[in-house]
């Protein structure tokens, strides 16, 4: 989590992973107990007796992040759970934007601005460029891409 800079808002990041069984599915009865068992607390303990503690999955049970097992190995519990319970999706920025969302902004031009600057990381994390170059040319690509759609004047 970044840290707040005094505006008032940290930088969260929300996203969830979700489970459905599809209406026309002709087991829905077992997919229910699937669900119900991967995100159960057995299922917790059971992952963590065969991979540790550090590889439960997170994000499924708040009281994992009460667990003191978890805790021991995990210093990132705290932070996490705190910026979840921070983000604010219907106010996810300082000043007034024309969407919600934390991380995925609800916006046609959402995927084709992930795609791009997702490029630009990547290429830093190859080493084919900087992380400096990287960032400027997807804050570049980012505003070009506001301005034609028409957020920003």
């Amino acid at each position: 989590m970044a840290p707040n800079t005094g505006l008032g808002k940290n930088a969260n990041w929300l996203w969830a992973w979700n489970l459905a069984i599809p209406a026309g599915s002709k087991k829905a009865d077992a997919a229910e107990k699937f669900i119900a068992w991967a995100t159960s607390k057995d299922y917790t303990k059971l992952v963590a007796a065969k991979e540790g503690w550090a590889n439960v999955p997170p994000g499924t049970r708040t009281s994992l992040y009460q667990n003191p097992d978890y805790l021991k190995v995990a210093p990132f519990a705290k932070p996490t759970l705190a910026s979840i319970d921070a983000a604010d999706p219907n106010h996810p920025t300082v000043k007034p934007v024309p969407y919600v969302g934390v991380q995925y902004a609800a916006i046609p031009e959402f995927q084709g601005i992930g795609t791009a600057v997702g490029q630009q990381f990547s290429a830093a994390l190859a080493g084919s460029t900087s992380v400096d170059a990287a960032l400027a040319a997807a804050q570049s690509s980012t505003e070009r891409e506001m301005k034609r759609a028409g957020y920003i004047k």
